[in-house]
C-alpha cells in the first residue's frame, strides 16, 4: 500500500521532484518505522519450557501468604482484580503484565537530538527475583526516530494492542509442558510504566 488506510496519508517520504505517490519505488524512504516482535509466541514458548511453565505459576504455587507485601500478588489490586474477573482469576497460568515504554538515545549522545522508544512487557506471574531479569522482559516494539511519538503512540501501538485484546477477549490455546495439557491463555495489562505523556487504554 501507499498511502494509510485509515488517513490517507503518504507512506513514504515525497521529495520535492516528486509529483505524487505513484512515483514512489521499492526504494523509497518510508516517512515513520516501527518494529513489532509479535508477543503471542513468545509467550507459548514460555509454556513450552517446563521450569518457566511452573515459574508463571508461582503467585499461587510457591509463595508465601502470611499478610505482607513482598510481590504484586500481595496487593489489594491483585485481589481486586481477582473479585472483578473472577474466570479470568481462576487459571494461575492467565498472565498479568506490566507495560513500559520510554525514549532513549541508541548513540548515547546526550547532544544528539535522535530519540527510539522501546516498548516493553514484564510478566508479574513470575517470582519477584525473575520479574524483572533482562531474559523475562519481552521487547515488543521498538519506534524509530528521530523524533519521539508523542500524541501519535496510540498508531504505533495498534499492532501491541491487537494482541493484547486478542488474549484477553477470545485467548489463545498453549501447551503447558509441566502439565502436558493444553489450556486457553489469556491476558491483563495491569500496570504500565511511563512518563505521563500518553496514557494506555486498559484492555
Amino acid at each position: 500500500m501507499r498511502k494509510c488506510p485509515t488517513c490517507g496519508v503518504s507512506r513514504y517520504k515525497v521529495n520535492d521532484t516528486e509529483c505524487n505517490d505513484d512515483t514512489t519505488t521499492d526504494n523509497s524512504r518510508p516517512t515513520k518505522v516501527c518494529w513489532y516482535l509479535p508477543i503471542i509466541p513468545r509467550f507459548k514458548r514460555l509454556f513450552a519450557s517446563v521450569d518457566d511453565a511452573k515459574n508463571l505459576k508461582w503467585h499461587v504455587d510457591g509463595r508465601i501468604i502470611d499478610g505482607l507485601l513482598r510481590h504484586p500478588a500481595d496487593s489489594p489490586y491483585w485481589k481486586t482484580i481477582d473479585n472483578l474477573y473472577p474466570e479470568f482469576a481462576e487459571d494461575p497460568r492467565n498472565l498479568r503484565l506490566a507495560l513500559a515504554s520510554d525514549g532513549m538515545n541508541p548513540f548515547g549522545n546526550l547532544s544528539t537530538s535522535h530519540s527510539s522508544w522501546l516498548v516493553l512487557l514484564m510478566i508479574y506471574n513470575l517470582p519477584p527475583w525473575l520479574c524483572m531479569k533482562r531474559k523475562y522482559i519481552m521487547l515488543s516494539m521498538m519506534i524509530s526516530g528521530p523524533r519521539q511519538p508523542e500524541n501519535d503512540i496510540d498508531v504505533y501501538l495498534t499492532p501491541l494492542i491487537e494482541d493484547l485484546r486478542k488474549l484477553w477477549v477470545e485467548g489463545v490455546d498453549v501447551y503447558d509442558q509441566s502439565v502436558q495439557q493444553s489450556f486457553r491463555l489469556r491476558d491483563m495489562i495491569v500496570y504500565t510504566i511511563n512518563d505521563g505523556l500518553w496514557e494506555f487504554e486498559r484492555i
